[in-house]
């Protein structure tokens, strides 16, 4: 998947500004991609220049004009193609099962120390990914939700994310207790 297709999902219901297309994917796009600020807006000049996007100016009293990006009639297109192909599977490329799997010439307080590092990650992301949830749902519950809310894709990509989060923390736990009983 590219990051055209992710800023194409994210532009799907309304228009966003740059910034906020950014802090879009770092609050609730981050549990399923990933893309630094440079990237994303470098992106967004380029789709507009294939005629996916379409912007306009907006004049800001006491802050510089900003850009306001919405999705054509060829980006809504382009999102729909995407969404006829297969995907990719999943695959995983973790530094830290690296870390260990060569456990056995490691230096095992750094590789716990990691470990605690990404508990710690985990926790927050999880955190972060619940108060999104609250969000969503607002005063409704799940099944509430699922029957009458407008956009479920979100709702069940939030749920992978605290999916994911959650086994990472139970992973790492795994992980610290044998540590711990393996190396004192």
């Amino acid at each position: 998947m590219s990051l055209r297709n992710a800023v194409l999902a994210a532009l799907i219901n309304r228009e966003a500004s740059g910034y906020e297309l950014a802090k879009q994917f770092h609050v609730s796009v981050a549990n399923f991609w990933t893309a630094t600020s440079q990237q994303l807006y470098r992106e967004l000049d380029k789709m507009e220049s294939d005629g996916l996007l379409a912007a306009r100016v907006v004049a800001q009293s006491k802050r510089p004009d900003k850009r306001v990006y919405s999705m054509t009639d060829a980006g809504r297109a382009a999102l729909h193609e995407f969404t006829r192909r297969q995907p990719r599977p999943t695959t995983v490329r973790d530094e830290l099962l690296v870390q260990i799997e060569a456990l056995a010439h490691a230096d095992v307080p750094c590789v716990r120390a990691s470990i605690e590092a990404q508990i710690e990650s985990s926790t927050r992301r999880l955190a972060a990914y619940e108060q999104r949830l609250k969000e969503i749902l607002g005063d409704r519950s799940d099944e509430e939700f699922l029957a009458t809310g407008h956009r479920i894709g979100p709702y069940l990509t939030l749920q992978r994310g605290l999916s994911f989060e959650r086994e990472n923390i139970a992973w790492g736990r795994l992980a610290l207790g044998v540590l711990e009983r393996r190396y004192g």
